[in-house]
């Protein structure tokens, strides 16, 4: 891996007013923009704090699997257990002792985010850690045993085709097209 990959959070310190603010000609951050530079701050600041600390250009997948599981702890959804009475049900009467974590779409984002973020800070897409199997497979596994435990299955959507009949389009298949 490069060892390129700048952290971006390296003069956060600084008391120069440069730093704190951006020129008045840029325009301001989108919100996508300001997640995304958010994330990759907290992540480095994650890496900082490991014992050893980790460099950017050292992490992996495994690091990445640790950071989300790190980030469980601050989830507000609850995802019931197996043994809990309430398992499967999608809005539970009462409430329960089954453990806040974090939403499966929200750890979605914040991957595709945090995988941009590391290829503009330098890091090649092939060494990605972010766009890596291992993390595509806890991302489908968080998604089902969240589903499950609602209760509501995901379903993969099925791809639209044509469908001709004795030369014709079915007629839901047809539609005006705009003008």
């Amino acid at each position: 891996m490069s060892t390129q990959i700048q952290n971006g959070s390296s003069h956060h310190g600084s008391s120069s007013s440069s730093s704190q603010h951006p020129p008045s000609n840029q325009q301001p951050l989108s919100r996508y923009e300001s997640q995304k530079r958010r994330d990759w701050n907290t992540f480095g600041q994650y890496l900082k704090n490991q014992s050893p600390p980790v460099a950017l250009s050292q992490c992996n997948f495994n690091h990445v699997l640790d950071f989300l599981r790190y980030l469980d702890q601050f989830g507000k959804t609850k995802v019931h257990l197996h043994g809990c009475i309430f398992f499967g049900q999608p809005t539970p009467p009462a409430p329960c002792a089954c453990p806040l974590r974090q939403a499966w779409g929200s750890l979605d984002a914040l991957i595709g985010r945090l995988r941009a973020a590391y290829e503009e800070h330098g890091g090649s897409p092939e060494t990605n850690p972010f766009g890596g199997g291992s993390i595509r497979v806890y991302l489908r596994e968080v998604k089902e045993c969240q589903a499950k435990a609602r209760g509501i299955p995901y379903k993969k959507k099925k791809k639209k085709r044509n469908t001709i009949i004795k030369g014709t389009q079915r007629p839901k298949d047809i539609e005006q097209q705009p003008s």
